[in-house]
């Protein structure tokens, strides 16, 4: 490390702390918002993403914020993509079984309906040639084949000609034997697909009846939101802050993802520093983008797109700071590409250390688990932050804004300013 870096790192340690308290009250009422049954799990039903785009943009516009030069608020690309158009329906020997809390279906899943007699996988077929052409000599039209979710990888392993086999039957319907987690799909499966957890499904079950309405829309419609504030000394510098807004959607009327931790909580970090930097007395010396990414779910197409078709150089790009999983942190935070930019890891935490905001700071390496990853590749400093501890709700209907504690966010905001400013000062001298 220089002296000049090591000088500058010592003056922000000292400085005392001058941003106004978070406000918590303004930060619940937007997690409420961005998790609320009218967004519909901001999914690709009923125009969730788009709900939630227009309100990020409403707020951007609201603060003042402008669009990238030469560009505006929305970015828009497609893709295809699965969705279950209504609460699907699972009854097993005339017991009804509740969709969201029992099973769902699985994102892949293709449409059908009506009775099914239970046929449960026989694992000898991985291991015995004779069980396996015995148990392949079955009818499976009307069948409603029911496997462990831990088979799912032998399945795929079997010769295609059984493979294509079990495509023939009804239903599938897969045992999970933990929380029901679910995702997004981008191509339908042959058949519906029902995952049901392993408590809930009933003991020498003989027959189901089913309802799966799924559509493949091969040309969603999706937008990046984006604001933006001009840097008032040093505007071709730019701190870029990124969060994904989307999550799963829902599965028709009865059954949404709220998404309160995933990841509504990193959206809301991103519109809190956007009012800070957005007002007058806090305005940056560098140039500040807020990029709240679509289709992080569906495999960080949001990210990937803006990368691909960048709204101002990535090579201005002096630190980029991806915001996801942040509705926690009793046990800390993480942060992934720690060992890469080793230098602005340390800064982090000095600046932890002098002020005590979190437990522990933690760093891994490169990973493609959320949107800082497309820049990582492309050369761009990035850092992706999630908090640790607390909620274990994840992918399914019970990520709602209520279970959320928020144990560290106001902590979070200021350690994020504390290092936007360090990064901004070292240019300064």
């Amino acid at each position: 490390m220089s002296k000049l870096y090591t000088l500058l790192l010592t003056l922000c340690l000292l400085a005392p702390a001058l941003l106004k308290a978070q406000d918590m009250t303004r930060v619940r009422q937007t997690i409420d918002t961005l998790t609320s049954k009218s967004m519909y799990g901001r999914g690709y039903t009923f125009e969730g993403d788009l709900k939630a785009a227009k309100y990020i943009r409403s707020r951007f516009i609201g603060m003042g914020l402008q669009p990238v030069p030469g560009g505006s608020y929305f970015q828009e690309f497609s893709f295809s993509v699965n969705r279950i158009l209504e609460t699907p329906q699972l009854q097993v020997d005339g017991q009804t079984l509740v969709p969201g809390q029992d099973f769902v279906a699985r994102a892949s899943s293709g449409s059908g309906t009506g009775k099914a007699s239970i046929l449960m996988l026989d694992t000898l077929i991985f291991s015995n040639t004779r069980a396996a052409e015995k148990f392949f000599r079955q009818n499976f039209t009307n069948k409603a084949l029911v496997y462990p979710q831990q088979e799912q990888k032998r399945l795929a392993q079997l010769p295609v000609h059984y493979q294509q086999l079990l495509q023939q039957a009804k239903l599938h319907i897969i045992l999970q034997p933990g929380n029901l987690l679910t995702t997004v799909a981008r191509q339908q499966e042959a058949v519906p697909v029902l995952e049901v957890l392993q408590g809930a499904w009933p003991q020498r079950a003989k027959e189901v009846y089913f309802e799966v309405r799924a559509d493949l829309n091969p040309k969603h419609q999706a937008q990046n939101v984006i604001g933006f504030i001009q840097g008032s000394q040093h505007p071709d510098s730019v701190l870029v802050f990124t969060a994904h807004y989307d999550h799963l959607g829902s599965q028709g009327e009865g059954v949404y993802f709220p998404g309160a931790n995933d990841n509504a909580s990193g959206t809301t970090m991103l519109l809190e520093l956007a009012q800070h930097y957005s007002q007058s007395e806090n305005k940056p010396t560098y140039s500040m983008a807020f990029i709240a990414f679509a289709a992080e779910e569906a495999g960080l197409l949001g990210s990937f797109h803006y990368v691909q078709n960048p709204l101002f150089p990535l090579s201005q790009i002096r630190f980029l700071l991806n915001l996801d999983l942040l509705g926690t942190g009793d046990d800390g935070l993480m942060v992934v590409n720690g060992k890469v930019h080793e230098q602005e890891f340390e800064l982090l935490q000095r600046l932890n250390g002098q002020h005590q905001y979190l437990p522990q700071i933690k760093s891994r390496g490169k990973a493609a688990n959320s949107d800082h990853y497309p820049f990582s590749e492309a050369g761009v400093p990035a850092f992706f932050f999630y908090t640790l501890g607390g909620t274990a709700a994840y992918h399914n209907p019970q990520d709602h804004a209520r279970q959320l504690p928020l144990t560290r966010f106001p902590e979070v905001f200021k350690l994020i300013n504390d290092f936007a400013a360090a990064l901004m000062a070292t240019e300064a001298n």
